[in-house]
């Protein structure tokens, strides 16, 4: 007889069943996760292969004064300075005290066919002449279209006979922490590298108003300045900048700066040689949570207008004290996340602001100017009559008074000025600890005016009675003005 075919399961118990799904199950997660291990890159040489002709060396040439002597190298009168200028050779140098040329070398990349190259500004910043070295070993003399020092970031040309291979730059908001990324470059000036590593954190700030760095464990050295750092497709999602290190080597942190602020440089470069960032026209600073009790607001975001100078925010309406907590529809967080929109966004673009100004949400619509030809200047404010007999008193850790014309020129302000001036600050105080110091002027006080200690008395109180803990002072420093809350006294 023909034996009769049966399947696994038929006949067997629920146990087994139950045996059979269960291994089923754990092979089918085990073949996921393996499926995710294995989509890290076994190799990136075709990648290296792909990207490589689009990468430069970038050397350049500047001519500096000469030295006589051995300044620099040992002090006057060392016992080692006669050896140092023998070694030197006569007048200090081979050529005595005659101008000499200094070389420097970075990375740069290729980033259209008819010849525009990025890289950093600090690579061929001061510069007489600038060499491109390409993959292939050809050399071609670049010219300098425009730079940004705010970014780094600068954009140079070159004219080739045929067009050149280059690469496209990516969207760094795609990229996320833990991504393969490949830098590439010239550390050390040991010429075309690369260096493979991950995406170790984002949005990462040095010192600059616009950083928007992409940190990675990639190997980055002195002369990858400029580079390329390219996600697994092939795109830049940075340009290779800094690195922090104790010895001037890679120890696993370097910073690039994201594409997605590289791009709009460089097309604002490439159309006008320069930058043309939007200016909103006001001082600003973080909304702390204290400030945000004080103001009655339910979370510490936003970004507090601290003084509004002459300007676009000024003709729109907007007022010292106001906070923004949205810019042409995008959330605000903070003061820097509201420097880096505004700066993107297009000079001359009308824009709705959404402030919140007394517990109150006000829209307003700003006409924005252009940051780099701004000059901001805070006005004098207009001339107003001072409290006659001045009363000095201690409150909230300060001791104060309402200013006088003998305080005036003491404390070097201008005939106009007006409010409480600090003439001292308990050093066990709130107010020591949060940077209060003797010459301090307070303005307002709950975001009103204050002429008269009398007047902050009254908004202490009213702070009070609405149940809050802490008022706000608008405090100014040598015409620079902060907002800083202050808790309320119980006495």
């Amino acid at each position: 007889m023909k034996p009769e075919k049966r399947s696994m399961t038929e006949g067997a118990n629920p146990a087994r069943l139950f045996w059979l799904a269960t291994v089923s199950a754990f092979m089918i997660v085990s073949q996921s996760v393996m499926a995710q291990a294995q989509s890290a890159p076994s190799s990136f040489s075709s990648l290296a292969e792909r990207v490589s002709p689009s990468v430069v060396n970038i050397t350049t040439s500047t001519m500096v004064a000469g030295r006589t002597g051995p300044q620099g190298i040992v002090p006057e009168g060392s016992p080692f300075e006669d050896f140092f200028r023998e070694f030197q050779g006569p007048n200090g140098g081979p050529e005595g005290d005659r101008p000499r040329r200094s070389s420097a070398l970075g990375s740069g990349f290729v980033v259209s066919e008819d010849g525009y190259i990025v890289t950093n500004n600090h690579v061929i910043e001061g510069a007489d002449e600038i060499t491109i070295e390409f993959f292939s070993g050809k050399e071609l003399d670049a010219e300098l279209v425009g730079t940004d020092p705010n970014t780094d970031i600068a954009l140079l040309k070159v004219e080739a006979e045929e067009p050149l291979p280059f690469v496209k730059f990516g969207n760094s908001d795609d990229s996320k922490v833990g991504d393969w990324v490949m830098a590439m470059g010239n550390p050390l000036g040991q010429g075309f590298s690369v260096s493979a590593g991950i995406v170790s954190a984002r949005n990462r700030a040095l010192s600059g108003t616009y950083d928007d760095y992409i940190q990675t464990d990639a190997a980055i050295n002195r002369g990858n300045s400029g580079g390329p750092l390219f996600n697994m497709n092939g795109d830049v999602i940075g340009v290779n900048t800094a690195i922090l290190s104790p010895n001037g080597g890679s120890i696993g942190i370097g910073f690039s700066m994201a594409s997605n602020v590289v791009t709009k440089v460089v097309d604002q470069l490439k159309q006008y040689g320069e930058t043309r960032r939007g200016w909103l026209g006001v001082r600003i600073q973080d909304v702390t949570p204290d400030m945000a009790e004080a103001l009655g607001l339910d979370v510490a975001e936003g970004a507090m207008v601290s003084d509004v100078p002459e300007g676009p925010a000024m003709d729109a309406g907007m007022k010292s004290g106001d906070v923004i907590v949205s810019f042409d529809g995008k959330p605000v967080t903070d003061t820097r996340q509201l420097v880096r929109i505004v700066g993107n966004t297009e000079v001359g673009k009308s824009v709705r602001v959404v402030v919140n100004r007394n517990g109150n949400t006000e829209t307003l619509l700003v006409t924005l100017g252009r940051r780099e030809e701004t000059a901001q200047t805070v006005p004098a404010s207009q001339e107003q009559g001072t409290p006659e007999a001045p009363a000095t008193r201690d409150l909230m850790g300060l001791t104060l008074s309402p200013l006088t014309a003998e305080l005036r020129a003491e404390l070097g302000l201008a005939d106009t000025a007006k409010g409480l001036a600090v003439t001292d600050v308990d050093p066990a105080a709130e107010a020591y600890e949060k940077g209060l110091r003797s010459g301090d002027v307070i303005t307002e006080a709950g975001q009103a005016e204050v002429l008269s200690i009398e007047d902050l008395e009254d908004k202490i109180a009213e702070a009070k009675d609405a149940g809050r803990k802490s008022l706000l002072l608008l405090v100014r420093r040598g015409g620079d003005p902060r907002f800083v809350a202050l808790t309320i006294e119980d006495n």
